[in-house]
């Protein structure tokens, strides 16, 4: 069965993003690229709220075939193309998306129902609301974090509105990178 891996950077102080969505203090470089590229094309299903999706499409599909493009934009653009995307949203309708599907209500019976389709691990990326949203119904399994060195006071933050503790077994595979961004995997302990 799939596991959902929730993929986030973070700040120091527990934030996912400043208090308008801005992201523009996580650090991120070629190491930390070649690293995340390494394990998400393992995966064959990225899973996505509304408005990181829109942002991922708006990018991806062509940001390969530009000029200018990185090593990176390359081979990420390349595995987009591929990865079936699920996004969660109320408001986006399922008419005319390539490789996509779009989930608006029945949460715990459509993600788990993802789940049950295969045993590779499915990453949620960013999309704090969705993240929020699977939380509250036990549906992800794991935490891959890149907790970034700043604090940034307030924002949104990653853990919101928890009712009942979530326990989590870290895994050995942690790392620290160059810019000082530290990698931290946990998986949730259902026991």
């Amino acid at each position: 069965m799939g596991k959902i891996i929730s993929f986030m950077h973070l700040s120091l102080d527990g934030f996912v993003a400043g208090p308008n969505g801005e992201l523009n203090w996580a650090k991120v470089d070629e190491e930390i690229f070649d690293h995340v590229g390494k394990r998400i094309s393992q995966g064959d299903t990225a899973l996505y709220g509304r408005v990181t999706y829109q942002l991922m499409e708006s990018y991806w599909p062509t940001a390969g075939n530009k000029p200018n493009a990185s090593k990176h934009d390359i081979e990420h653009s390349k595995w987009y193309s591929k990865v079936h995307k699920v996004v969660l949203s109320k408001k986006m309708k399922d008419t005319g998306l390539t490789n996509t599907t779009i989930i608006s209500d029945n949460l715990l019976d459509n993600i788990n129902e993802i789940k049950q389709q295969g045993d590779k691990e499915i990453l949620l990326f960013g999309s704090p609301t969705a993240t929020h949203s699977l939380m509250k119904l036990n549906l992800i399994d794991g935490y891959w974090l890149f907790v970034n060195p700043i604090i940034l006071g307030r924002g949104i933050p990653l853990f919101a509105d928890i009712k009942d503790k979530i326990k989590l077994k870290l895994l050995p595979a942690t790392r620290q990178f160059t810019c000082g961004v530290t990698e931290l995997n946990y998986t949730v302990d259902r026991q």
